[in-house]
C-alpha cells in the first residue's frame, strides 16, 4: 500500500440493475477466512451508510466472497481476549447495532429495502445472525454447508441478536432446541425447519437472491399466525417449554453451563418482547457470560481444536497430498471403526482380513451407523458403497494410506507391516494402530521406517474424536504431516504424542482407574465412586469406565504400564479373579458391574461391601476426588517434563477429547492450574496412600 493511501474496505459495495440492487460482499483482504472482528463490523456499517444514500434501491444481497465462503462468524481469537465487562459490552452491542442497521433498511425492520442474504459453506454464529437480520435468507445447497448458532458450545449466548430473531422467524421451540444445543444445521433440514427461506445451487445463488430481492420471486409464508399466537405467544405453552427445557438441560449439563439456561429465557420471552428490549436483555446475558471461567475454558478447548487443524501442513505452512483412498488390515473392534470413518467421511476404503465372518461383521456394523446418520439416502448409499471387503491383504496397492489395526502383538505387527511395505505404492502412508506397543520397534523391521506412524484411534471410533500421533524416532516430518492430515480428513482432532509407553492418555488414565480399585478394595462403594466422578463433570465414572473399555483390555495395559512406570503408574493383577472368570465387563455383560434386565448390581467377586453398598459416599467427597484426579495431575506434569506432549494446551486437549475431561473446567492441565492448594492436597492424599503409592501424589522434578 502507498503512503497515504485509504486501506481497502473488507465490505465491497457493488451496484448492479441500474442501481436498483446492491449487493455487499465479506471480503477483507487481510484474511483467508472471513470473520466479524471490530474492523470488519466497522466496514459493513460504513457500506450500510453509503447503501442508505442509493436513491433508486429496491434490494440488498449480503454475500460472500464465492457461494461456500460466507463467514465464519465473530473472531474468537478477540473474544478471548475480552476480559473487562466494560470491553465485553462494547463488542456485543457494536455487532448489535450495525446488524440492526442492517435490519431496519429491510422491509421487516420498516425499511423501504428487500434484504437478502446469500450465503453458504460455514455459516455459524454472527455469520447467521447478521443473515437473520435481513429479510430473506438463500442458502446454498452443498455438502459443506452449515447453518446455526453454536454460542452455548463456547459458553455464552447468541449476542449480535440470534436469541430474538430466531424465535420470530422459526418459532419458539426450533429455536430453543438450536440454541440450546449448538448444533451445526444442513442444508435441507434448515430449510425444513424454517431457519431459511431458499435453497439454491451454489452457482445460482446471487442470481436467486437477486430475483428475490427485485420481488420476480415469491417466498413461501413462514409460521402461520395461528401458530404464532398459540404456541409462541401463549404463556401457558411457554411455561410447559420451559420446564421441560430447563429439567432436560439440568439433566445433561449437571447445572455445569450456565449458557444454555440463560438461552431459555431469552428465546421463550422474545415473541412477548418488543425486539430492542429484547437485544438488551441479550446484552445483558451474553456480557455476564463472556469471559466467565466455563467461557474462558470452553473458548480454550475450541482454540486448541483450531490449533490441531493446523498440523496436517508442513514447517513452511504449505498442504501436503490428502488422501483419497484409503487401506485398513484386520476387521476386528478397532480396525472396522477405522474402516467405517473414512468411508462415511468421504474416502474409497477397503477392509482387509483373514477371517470372512470379520468382515461381514464389519460391513453390517458400517451400514448400521450410516442408516443411524442424518444424512439424506442418497449419500448414505454412497457412503455404503464406498466400504469394500476383502480376505487376505490383495486390493491395497492403489491405497494412499493403509492402516494396519491387527491384535496388540509386536511379532504379528512387524510382519504384517513388512508385508504392506512390499505391497503398496512408495508413496503411500503407512500407519499402526496401537495402544501400548513402541512404534519404534514396529518400524526397525521396515526397509523404509521413515514412512511409519503410529495412529492411536480410541474406542468406539464414531464417537471418540481424538486420535494420537506416535511418531518413532526415524519418522520423518512429512510423514507425521500426512498422518494429521489424514485424522484430520477422518473427522479426528489429532495430537502429537511421544513414543513412550501408554503413550499419554492412557499414561493419564492408568493411576486414575488403579486409585478407584484401590478406593473399593477400601470399601467405597463403586456406585458412589462413579456418582462423585460425574458429579465432578466427567461423562462417566471411573468404574464405569473400566467396564466400557474391558477388564482384560485394562488388566493388559495395566501391565505394561506397571513394567515401565511401576506402582506409580498402575499394579498388575487387580483384576485377574474377573478376567479369569471370563467376566470383561459391558461386552460380556458381567464386569465391575452385572447387567440385570434394565439395571445392574456391582459383581459380588468385589467383596460383600462392595456389592452391598449404595450409592452413598461413606468417606469425605473431596479427599476421594483428590485421590481419585491429581495421580493424574502429577502424571501430566512428568509427561510435559519428559516431552511425551508438547504443550499444557495441547494436554488439555488430549484429556477432554480422550478421557473425558470435563470441557467447563478447560482441561486437565488448566484446571490444575486453578488449584492453589495443590500441594496441601497432594501431602493429605499421600498420608492416606502409604509408601507403596505415595509417589504418585508427588509432584516431578521440574514440577
Amino acid at each position: 500500500m502507498e503512503a497515504g493511501s485509504t486501506p481497502r474496505s473488507g465490505v465491497r459495495l457493488d451496484v448492479l440493475e441500474h442501481g436498483q440492487i446492491a449487493v455487499l460482499t465479506l471480503d477483507p483482504v487481510d484474511r483467508d477466512n472471513v470473520v466479524f472482528d471490530g474492523p470488519l463490523l466497522r466496514d459493513l456499517d460504513e457500506r450500510l451508510a453509503e447503501v442508505e444514500e442509493l436513491p433508486r434501491l429496491e434490494g440488498l444481497i449480503l454475500t460472500g466472497r464465492s457461494p461456500l465462503e460466507f463467514c465464519f462468524g465473530a473472531d474468537v481469537e478477540a473474544l478471548a481476549s475480552v476480559d473487562d465487562p466494560s470491553e465485553a459490552e462494547l463488542v456485543v452491542r457494536m455487532g448489535q447495532e450495525v446488524f440492526e442497521r442492517l435490519h431496519r433498511l429491510g422491509r421487516s425492520g420498516g425499511g423501504p429495502v428487500r434484504t437478502v442474504a446469500a450465503v453458504g459453506g460455514a455459516v455459524p454464529g454472527g455469520a447467521f445472525e447478521v443473515s437473520l437480520a435481513c429479510d430473506a435468507i438463500v442458502l446454498a445447497r452443498d455438502p459443506a454447508t452449515r447453518i446455526g448458532l453454536p454460542e452455548v458450545k463456547l459458553g455464552i449466548v447468541p449476542g449480535w441478536g440470534g436469541s430474538q430473531r430466531l424465535p420470530r422467524r422459526a418459532g419458539i421451540v426450533t429455536a430453543l432446541e438450536a440454541i440450546t444445543s449448538g448444533r451445526l444445521y444442513r442444508d435441507r433440514a434448515a430449510l425444513k425447519l424454517g431457519l431459511v427461506d431458499r435453497l439454491a445451487w451454489p452457482g445460482d445463488l446471487v442470481r436467486i437472491a437477486t430475483q428475490i430481492a427485485l420481488g420476480q420471486e415469491r417466498l413461501r409464508g413462514r409460521r402461520p399466525a395461528w401458530k404464532r399466537w398459540l404456541v409462541d405467544r401463549n404463556p401457558i405453552v411457554a411455561g410447559i417449554v420451559r420446564t421441560r427445557a430447563t429439567d432436560t438441560i439440568e439433566q445433561k449439563t449437571g447445572g455445569h453451563y450456565p449458557a444454555p439456561l440463560a438461552a431459555v429465557d431469552l428465546v421463550l420471552d422474545a415473541p412477548n418482547t418488543e425486539l430492542a428490549a429484547g437485544l438488551e436483555k441479550e446484552l445483558k446475558a451474553a456480557v455476564h457470560l463472556l469471559g466467565s471461567p466455563v467461557s474462558r475454558a470452553l473458548v480454550g478447548i475450541f482454540r486448541a481444536g483450531e490449533q490441531a487443524k493446523r498440523l496436517g501442513r508442513r514447517d513452511d505452512g504449505s498442504k501436503v497430498p490428502s488422501p483419497a483412498r484409503v487401506g485398513v488390515v484386520g476387521a476386528g473392534v478397532m480396525g472396522a471403526g477405522i474402516a467405517s470413518q473414512a468411508a462415511r467421511k468421504g474416502l474409497e476404503t477397503r477392509v482387509v482380513d483373514m477371517q470372512r465372518p470379520a468382515l461381514d461383521r464389519a460391513a453390517a456394523a458400517h451400514r448400521a451407523l450410516v442408516a443411524k446418520s442424518r444424512i439424506p439416502s442418497a449419500e448414505q448409499r454412497a457412503a455404503i458403497d464406498r466400504l469394500e471387503t476383502g480376505v487376505g491383504t490383495v486390493g491395497l496397492g492403489r491405497c494412499d494410506a493403509v492402516i494396519e489395526a491387527v491384535p496388540e502383538n509386536l511379532d504379528l505387527k512387524r510382519k504384517v507391516l513388512a508385508d504392506l511395505e512390499a505391497r503398496v505404492a512408495a508413496e503411500c502412508l503407512l500407519c499402526t494402530n496401537t495402544s501400548t506397543l513402541p512404534v519404534e520397534r514396529m518400524a526397525a523391521g521396515l526397509a523404509h521406517p521413515e514412512r511409519l506412524v503410529g495412529l492411536h484411534f480410541f474406542n468406539p471410533v464414531d464417537r471418540m474424536p481424538l486420535v494420537e500421533i506416535i511418531p518413532a524416532a526415524s519418522t520423518s516430518d512429512e510423514t507425521v504431516a500426512r498422518a494429521c492430515a489424514l485424522a484430520l480428513k477422518l473427522g479426528k482432532t489429532p495430537v502429537i504424542v511421544a513414543d513412550r509407553p501408554g503413550f499419554l492418555v492412557n499414561r493419564l488414565l492408568a493411576p486414575y482407574l488403579d486409585e478407584a480399585l484401590q478406593l473399593v478394595d477400601e470399601g467405597i462403594s463403586p456406585r458412589a465412586l462413579d456418582r462423585v466422578a460425574k458429579e465432578f463433570g466427567l461423562p462417566m465414572g471411573p468404574l464405569e469406565l473400566l467396564d466400557t473399555v474391558g477388564l482384560d483390555v485394562a488388566a493388559h495395559s495395566a501391565a505394561s504400564l506397571f513394567e515401565a512406570f511401576g506402582p506409580r503408574v498402575a499394579r498388575p493383577g487387580r483384576l485377574d479373579a474377573l478376567v479369569g472368570a471370563g467376566e470383561l465387563g459391558g461386552k460380556s455383560g458381567r464386569g465391575i458391574y452385572i447387567a440385570d434386565g434394565k439395571h445392574r448390581r456391582v459383581n459380588p467377586r468385589l467383596g460383600e461391601r462392595a456389592a452391598a453398598a449404595g450409592t452413598e459416599l461413606n468417606a469425605d467427597k473431596q479427599l476421594v476426588l483428590d485421590r481419585l484426579l491429581l495421580p493424574m495431575v502429577t502424571e501430566a506434569q512428568r509427561c510435559l517434563e519428559e516431552g511425551v506432549v508438547r504443550s499444557g494446551t495441547e494436554l488439555d486437549l488430549a484429556t477432554v477429547y480422550g478421557t473425558g475431561f470435563p470441557p467447563f473446567r478447560g482441561g486437565l492441565w488448566t484446571w490444575m492450574r486453578s488449584l492453589k492448594d495443590l500441594d496441601a492436597r497432594l501431602e493429605r492424599c499421600r498420608a492416606e496412600a502409604g509408601s507403596e503409592r505415595g509417589e504418585r501424589f508427588t509432584r516431578g522434578d521440574g514440577a
